[in-house]
């Protein structure tokens, strides 16, 4: 390829959506990505795209704010959204795929654009001229996260992260977990989760010896930032109080056990991994017991008692930048704007940010690419806001961020004043605010630059 091409650095979530964006406007894309050459300690495969630690892309229940992300995405023609909703398995209100199936399809889609050149190599120093969009995710490489400490002038920001084990279907035993989804609600209208239920003498049991049990070595200093709090090991939540667990991961609204009739203490939820139902992963479960602790403690779970476990929990170091002292709202360094990043190490968490920023720095880069100047979108949009957040939060107090209503700008004081007592109507109006902001600014911009391939949104 040609010395003018784009190099996406990163091969996963927010590295493949950039590609195929910013191939999908005309520019020629390489795609470089290290695995198998160089592995690491949590991906399983050489697939691209990749989903490390859940199957889950969040909730599709319409007005709420993941659900919006997700809707602009589409709006915005994501490839991997059309992945996701083309691999889904039953997961309740949320959008879970199967992961072997989402990874392969990326991984074929990928490969077969003419415009991009997929490379299976580390990179550890930044090419020097061109535009180079930067999306190596939370486990970027020694070598690569020091090149990157060199050109933004600033030490690497982290947070320690976990893994959700992964258990056999057919070892568990459903004489005691039963299906349900919270309230029975689902959007695919079937019973979409296995509980198993607790009453108040296993749930204290299985508290004490979550306590007691033996942590594997993370070699994890003491000035170490602190854990991401959306992603808790369940541990961690067990020291903060007794009944922690009971309003988390393991809370029982919405659930009635069949066998008594009645909710149970509380309750662990596990949620289908992929099409053949073949296998389950513990809802919010991550935490970083040695194998043998996890083993041993996760079977006094009531119908986890011969689990078998296909992947166990793990914690891993997840590094971010400090996007706002370094980046613009286009997600460009302010001191080298032909330098993008997105996903993970701009500073979002979940896997539908990560594709949110890959997506926009795709079309930001595609528009530099093409002599033009990236805009981005209005704050009114999810994704608007999710940018602004990353290049317009407070340094001293950032830490990585998911999509919340509380990241877009308020309504109006008429509107807000009408609908105070209405939540859900607030959310309905944030959404269709945001959709329509989406829409104005897409026709907008087709309308102003009669097509121009430096248009970014359309």
């Amino acid at each position: 390829m040609a010395e003018s091409s784009i190099h996406v650095i990163g091969g996963g979530l927010a590295g493949t959506e950039a590609a195929w964006q910013a191939a999908r406007r005309g520019s020629r894309v390489v795609l470089h990505e290290m695995r198998p050459v160089r592995r690491t300690a949590a991906h399983q495969s050489d697939r691209l795209a990749e989903l490390v630690c859940s199957n889950s892309l969040k909730s599709e229940q319409e007005g709420t704010a993941p659900w919006l992300l997700k809707e602009e995405l589409r709006r915005l023609g994501s490839l991997l959204l059309r992945v996701a909703d083309a691999a889904r398995v039953p997961g309740g209100h949320a959008l879970t795929v199967d992961r072997e199936v989402f990874a392969a399809e990326v991984t074929r889609a990928i490969s077969g654009e003419p415009r991009i050149e997929l490379r299976r190599e580390e990179v550890a120093a930044i090419p020097e001229s061109g535009i180079v969009l930067i999306a190596t995710g939370p486990l970027t490489s020694d070598a690569l996260a020091a090149e990157i400490a060199r050109i933004t002038g600033s030490r690497g920001l982290y947070f320690y992260d976990s893994i959700s084990p992964i258990v056999e279907a057919e070892s568990v035993d459903t004489r005691v977990a039963f299906r349900a989804s919270r309230y029975g609600k689902s959007i695919t209208g079937t019973d979409d989760y296995l509980n198993c239920p607790l009453d108040r003498e296993q749930y204290e049991r299985f508290v004490d010896a979550l306590l007691a049990g033996e942590a594997v070595s993370a070699h994890i200093p003491e000035d170490a930032p602190p854990y991401f709090e959306a992603c808790l090991p369940i541990e961690e939540l067990a020291r903060r109080g007794r009944d922690t667990l009971r309003f988390g991961p393991m809370k029982p609204m919405g659930l009635v056990d069949p066998r008594t009739g009645k909710r149970p203490y509380a309750a662990v939820q596990l949620r289908q991994e992929n099409l053949r139902a073949s296998s389950y992963n513990l809802v919010g479960f991550q935490n970083h017991m040695k194998f043998a602790e996890q083993a041993r403690v996760l079977r006094m779970i009531p119908g986890l008692e011969r689990a078998e476990f296909l992947r166990f929990g793990q914690i891993h170091r997840n590094t971010y930048i400090d996007a706002p002292s370094l980046l613009t709202p286009a997600l460009q360094l302010r001191a080298e704007p032909r330098v993008f990043f997105a996903g993970q190490i701009s500073g979002v968490e979940g896997y539908v940010e990560a594709i949110a920023t890959g997506l926009m720095a795709g079309m930001h880069a595609a528009a530099a690419a093409a002599g033009g100047a990236p805009r981005a979108l209005p704050r009114e949009t999810a994704l608007g806001s999710l940018c602004h957040y990353i290049s317009g939060a407070d340094p001293r107090d950032y830490q990585p961020a998911n999509i919340t209503f509380d990241l877009l700008p308020a309504l109006d004081e008429p509107t807000r004043l009408r609908l105070r007592h209405d939540k859900k109507a607030r959310h309905a109006e944030i959404c269709r605010r945001a959709l329509a902001a989406l829409e104005a600014e897409a026709s907008g911009q087709s309308r102003d630059r009669k097509g121009a391939v430096e248009n970014s949104f359309v």
